[in-house]
């Protein structure tokens, strides 16, 4: 699923592009400790969160995440925004649950193959 299409999915703002909206990505992460994140999260994934805080986007440049949705109507500070397009991240925004988030991606066909059990 490309990036614009999980924005329109969960009505989301794009706050920051990123490298591009056309981004195929296989799988998506839900989590609000980075430490989860890190832990949990494999290759070409979506990571959605509540954390707002540039921790959530170093955690994606570590891990070479290029999509994050900040969920429940959280909006990201300036240093986050401008982290994100430094980093070519795209950052999203969504009034969204992320339970409901993370339902609706999964019912499209996104699911934790990104993800180490």
């Amino acid at each position: 699923m490309k990036i614009r299409e999980i924005a329109q999915v969960l009505e989301a703002k794009i706050e920051v592009e990123g490298d591009s909206l056309d981004l195929e990505i296989e799988a998506a992460c839900g989590a609000d400790l980075m430490s989860d994140v890190m832990a949990y999260a494999k290759d070409n994934v979506l990571l959605l969160t509540g954390l707002v805080s540039p921790q959530v986007i170093r955690t994606a440049e570590m891990l070479d995440i290029k999509a994050v949705v900040l969920v429940r109507g959280k909006k990201p500070d300036a240093t986050m925004l401008k982290m994100a397009a430094e980093k070519g991240i795209t950052l999203l925004t969504t009034k969204e649950s992320m339970f409901t988030s993370c339902g609706k991606l999964y019912n499209l066909g996104l699911t934790k193959r990104g993800i180490r059990d």
